[in-house]
């Protein structure tokens, strides 16, 4: 095996960190600057028109809480190996978040966590994770589900007999998956993976759904607020459904965190042009949600990047 020097190793480190926090910038400041829907001129005139105290200490809240619940729920979890402190979860969520905004669907979150734990721990580590976004994920797609058909039933977006196509195919798949959790794929299967999540702490799943639970009013009633100061005046019914079924959609796409605020405006474009909701107004709320709830947690997140220390032993 080839040894690699200190120094050398030390130079590499912080080559790979600043590469990390140069392309997290790059990608926001690219996103930011050369989207063609956003009127900037406008966009800074409505914002002067529609700041307040309140209005701005409220979705500051929101963006606190939001990112504040998913460090509980990481710190929550990661009980399962040792308990960590607050900011050693804060450092551990928010410099994995700035290393998976250019991975695909977020993954380098993954790798990002891992390497903060000693090596040994990986496999554990990522399981932990994919708990972690798994909760969230299965709350996006009930609340989603329920969302839609909500919407459906005022818009009619897709007949009944659709409706009922795509329940008897979700029917289907649980059922196939039902069966076939006993068949290993290299050594993995559905059967194995549930009885390490049964492994876990009846304690630690409770708490981990109701603070997913919590976290998901947070952000989509962040969005929700965002409409209401622009002045949208919409039903909160029928407004909720359709920011549930965006989210919902949205995150059933393959993307990259960078790419989040496109991919949810354009999903959120049509749902709330249904509603009459003018298409700047949209865009600008996705900018918006996409900013407070992804950029400035990775701005905070390069500061861990750039003093971290790796746990892994060679």
């Amino acid at each position: 095996m080839i040894s690699i020097p200190h120094k050398a190793k030390q130079f590499l480190v912080l080559l790979i960190k600043l590469l990390v926090v140069g392309g997290a910038f790059y990608f926001i400041y690219n996103q930011l600057a050369n989207n063609d829907k956003l009127d900037w001129v406008k966009f800074t005139a409505l914002l002067k028109e529609k700041k307040s105290f309140g209005n701005i200490s409220l979705i500051l809240l929101l963006t606190f809480l939001n990112r504040f619940l998913e460090i509980l729920k990481w710190q929550n979890l990661v009980e399962v190996i040792n308990k960590i402190k607050i900011r050693e979860a804060s450092k551990q969520v928010l410099g994995a978040l700035t290393a998976g905004l250019f991975t695909p669907n977020g993954i380098g979150e993954y790798a990002g966590k891992a390497l903060f734990f000693d090596k040994s721990q990986t496999k554990k580590i990522v399981f932990l994770n994919l708990i972690c976004n798994g909760i969230q994920m299965v709350l996006t797609i009930v609340f989603g589900i329920f969302g839609l058909m909500y919407f459906n039933a005022e818009f009619e977006i897709i007949t009944a007999e659709t409706v009922g196509i795509l329940f008897g195919i979700l029917v289907l798949t649980i059922g196939v998956l039902f069966f076939v959790k006993k068949i290993n794929i290299r050594g993995y299967s559905l059967e194995k993976l549930i009885h390490k999540i049964n492994g876990i702490p009846k304690r630690i799943h409770n708490k981990n759904i109701l603070l997913a639970v919590g976290r998901y009013l947070v952000f989509s009633h962040q969005y929700y607020l965002l409409f209401l100061i622009f002045d949208v005046e919409i039903p909160y019914l029928l407004l909720m459904a359709a920011i549930t079924s965006v989210y919902f959609l949205a995150s059933s796409l393959p993307t990259f965190q960078f790419l989040d605020f496109a991919v949810k405006g354009s999903v959120a474009v049509y749902f709330f042009g249904l509603l009459g909701v003018n298409e700047w107004i949209v865009v600008f709320i996705s900018m918006l949600m996409w900013f407070l709830n992804v950029v400035i947690p990775v701005v905070i997140g390069s500061y861990f990047v750039l003093n971290f220390k790796a746990q892994w032993k060679s």
